[in-house]
């Protein structure tokens, strides 16, 4: 395979076209004013201690990266093969919530009303994810070029933009949606549904070890991979802070679309400030800076998953790379499955309602696999003390348990919020609601016992076969 040479600003762009979202601000906006209280947050247990510790990780890996190797490493294959079908089945439950949101911009250059249309919003999905699928055919240097466009032109600016627009809104005096008093920002904790939206957040902020799987294509890998994670931790919180203040600001609480919201935040700046015209521009523009963010999503989870179908855990056929060095048939069988859950839409009463249960439960099980990362950062520091590292957290291992014990506090606490449905969102009952969100998670996880089956039997027939021939 041919060495791409990625460099810390492709990487950034890479990390930060994944992760930062414009499509995450109308959850997050949700918070009103408290979301400043909620971001910081969530960085302080969430984002900081991801980054840093998979910076870490990533410090130490030369040859092969990616959250398999790490838990390889200190627990074994068949917890390494947990932890990246954990990242995988998350990012396939997930799809589906941002190809909806790109369903949805593309309803502004049509019809806003066909955001709440299930069927338009399914089959956009499927055209959408299949044709980035193939983009992805073409290999990580395609995809990164792809990705870093799309971040520039369809993310940086967008973001941007709406911080100027909101910042002018006040400067002119304008009506504010949201006011910023010291009881405002800092939320009744008490409240069990300000926590039950801090999954919308904690979302938001996962993926920052994604791009470690692509370390042999990185120019300078354990230099290149930690700086590019501290240009994305401080790009990502900036422009996600002040966007989803900017939403929150022009648009009332009640009104806020999980689909469509940034739209609907973009429209009242426009016609307040009578450049209307600007609406299909800045739709094709964050359309693409969406589309850029998946093509991310779709390549690294299935590369990971690549890493354990090498050690024999999955059938050969999967395993099968194409002249661009990627899993073509991994990739096929991705986007399929992509398509059956996207079925999700079908079954819930209302589209925001589809949306949150996809995210919450990609959520639940994104965060398992952090609770692994996390754990295996400290391990890893005990296992390995003399491994050579070109960065290590700062504090020696007061830091690395420091780092470590903020991300699993974060962990714990989504992974208890998120079996409790939200206020405000249509999901149908409770009893509707959890026996769906439950039987998704078992469902997602109950495969794992099928790999692990099917390794041991292909290990015992290989032992029989070699008998044989002795």
């Amino acid at each position: 395979m041919k060495k791409t040479g990625l460099t810390t600003f492709a990487l950034a762009m890479l990390i930060t076209g994944a992760v930062d979202s414009i499509r995450n601000l109308p959850a997050a906006s949700l918070f009103g004013s408290s979301l400043i209280f909620f971001f910081i947050f969530s960085a302080i247990v969430f984002l900081i201690p991801s980054a840093l510790v998979s910076a870490e990780l990533a410090s130490g890996s030369t040859e092969e990266s990616g959250i398999y190797h790490w838990i390889r490493r200190v627990f074994g294959e068949k917890a390494a093969f947990l932890a990246v079908w954990l990242q995988w089945i998350a990012n396939l439950v997930w799809f589906p919530t941002i190809l909806s949101f790109i369903a949805g911009l593309i309803c502004y250059l049509i019809k806003p009303e066909l955001a709440q249309n299930k069927v338009y919003l399914v089959t956009v999905i499927l055209i959408t994810f299949w044709a980035l699928t193939f983009v992805n055919l073409r290999g990580i240097n395609v995809s990164a070029k792809f990705a870093s466009f799309c971040a520039i032109f369809g993310m940086v600016i967008p973001m941007t933009l709406i911080i100027v627009l909101a910042i002018a809104w006040l400067i002119l005096g304008k009506p504010s949606q949201i006011h910023f008093t010291v009881s405002n920002i800092f939320p009744t904790l008490s409240n069990a549904n300000t926590w039950v939206s801090l999954t919308a957040i904690m979302t938001a902020f996962a993926g920052m070890e994604l791009a470690a799987v692509h370390i042999k294509d990185i120019r300078d890998p354990q230099k290149t991979f930690p700086r590019a994670l501290y240009i994305s931790v401080w790009l990502i919180l900036t422009t996600m802070l002040l966007g989803s203040l900017a939403i929150a600001i022009v648009l009332p609480q009640s009104q806020i679309s999980l689909v469509n919201g940034v739209m609907q935040a973009f429209t009242s700046f426009f016609e307040a400030y009578h450049i209307g015209w600007l609406i299909p521009v800045m739709t094709v523009m964050i359309l693409i800076g969406s589309l850029g963010g998946i093509v991310s999503w779709v390549i690294s989870p299935a590369k990971g998953l690549l890493q354990a179908a090498q050690m024999g855990y999955l059938p050969e056929f999967l395993k099968k790379e194409n002249k661009h060095g990627v899993a073509a048939n991994l990739l096929i069988a991705q986007a399929v499955i992509v398509s059956a859950v996207c079925a999700a839409f079908l079954f819930m009463p209302s589209v925001s309602g589809s949306y949150w249960l996809l995210t919450a439960l990609s959520t639940q099980l994104y965060m398992l696999m952090y609770v692994m990362m996390f754990v295996a950062g400290i391990c890893t520091r005990y296992k390995f003390p003399n491994s050579e590292r070109s960065f290590s957290i700062p504090g020696g291992k007061f830091g690395i348990w420091a780092a470590s014990l903020a991300g699993l506090t974060g962990c714990f606490t989504t992974l208890t919020v998120g079996f409790f449905p939200p206020d405000g969102i249509n999901v149908g009952s409770v009893f509707h609601y959890e026996a769906v969100f439950c039987s998704g998670i078992l469902a997602m996880l109950l495969p794992i016992l099928f790999f692990y089956g099917y390794k041991s039997y292909k290990s015992s027939c290989t032992l029989r076969m070699s008998e044989a021939k002795a």
